[in-house]
């Protein structure tokens, strides 16, 4: 696979505007996207995910949606592999891959690669869950605070998952979290990507926030999350406990009403997209940061100038 021509990556907060700007550029280019969301790839789960419409799938392809059923594992090794398979088959085809979505890890993962770490393990895992179920999951930060500091401040104190990873890595190996992951160094790139991270304006980002979780009830949000139920997946799994979600089962539960369900949603996806934007700023060079119309523009002299070409080798 040759992974030295130039790949395309489209990030940003949520209700940054992405999608809009792919589907724009799939009615001047040949390209297909590569889904680098996280909760785009369960089915099932499609208002509360923004998924691309059938229409807008039909206008530009994209690929690691729906791939995953809610109660399963997907991780950002799996999207690794899976990611440079469909780039590969992309490419196969004389047409342009651009990877469009706002999972920093998953894209870090795919440009760099992943620093090696022991499987998980779920006796560990499951000792973990029930240690954080009697004490709660700030016991366990406070645990992984005393072995792991550096690795502990990145983390913040609710973070079940990541908190149980770190502690993971450090029963398995012996080592810190901090030091393992380090090592890896993230410095050689596997791919030569173009990154533009599309960033409105505060405000006209929470307002997109705010008009979109309005958009999502009246699409049905509410319902989906029934059908869901119904299909048996249990409220407490990982997928079914992010963002818009948590809160309508609140709602169908008679534990909160609508308008305090939707007002939810609105402030934890903003203050989801201010981590993502932390995140990133960290991650990607301030010329990466461009607001919507700008990074349109760019988007269009750069695939005119190098695209084409690139994909001829």
């Amino acid at each position: 696979m040759d992974r030295t021509a130039p790949l395309i990556v489209i990030t940003g907060p949520t209700g940054s505007g992405k999608t809009g700007i792919a589907l724009d550029l799939a009615r001047r280019f040949p390209i297909e996207a590569v889904s680098a969301d996280s909760m785009q790839v369960y089915r099932h789960m499609d208002i509360a995910t923004a998924k691309p419409t059938a229409a807008e799938q039909a206008l530009l392809p994209h690929h690691l949606i729906d791939i995953r059923d809610p109660d399963e594992e997907f991780n950002a090794g799996m999207f690794m592999a899976m990611a440079a398979e469909k780039i590969g088959e992309i490419r196969a085809r004389r047409r342009i891959p651009v990877v469009v979505g706002g999972t920093g890890l998953y894209i870090k993962a795919l440009i760099y690669g992943l620093a090696p770490v022991p499987p998980r393990s779920s006796r560990l895992r499951d000792w973990l869950r029930s240690l954080a179920q009697a004490r709660g999951t700030p016991h366990l930060w406070e645990a992984l605070n005393r072995m792991d500091p550096k690795n502990a401040e990145h983390i913040r104190k609710n973070d079940a998952v990541r908190i149980a990873r770190s502690l993971e890595i450090i029963f398995l190996t012996g080592r810190r979290a901090s030091e393992v992951l380090g090592g890896h160094g993230f410095s050689e790139a596997w791919y030569r990507a173009r990154i533009i991270c599309v960033m409105p304006g505060r405000d006209l980002l929470y307002r997109s926030i705010d008009e979109r979780v309005h958009a999502m009830v009246e699409a049905g949000l509410l319902e989906e999350t029934w059908r869901l139920l119904e299909l048996g997946y249990d409220p407490s799994l990982r997928s079914m406990q992010t963002l818009a979600y948590k809160h309508v089962l609140q709602l169908l539960e008679g534990r909160i009403g609508l308008p305090s369900c939707v007002g939810r949603i609105q402030r934890d996806t903003r203050h989801y997209a201010k981590r993502q934007i932390t995140w990133m700023r960290s991650h990607y060079d301030q010329g990466s940061f461009l607001e919507p119309e700008r990074a349109r523009a760019e988007l269009e002299r750069w695939l005119q100038e190098e695209a084409s070409p690139a994909i001829e080798g």
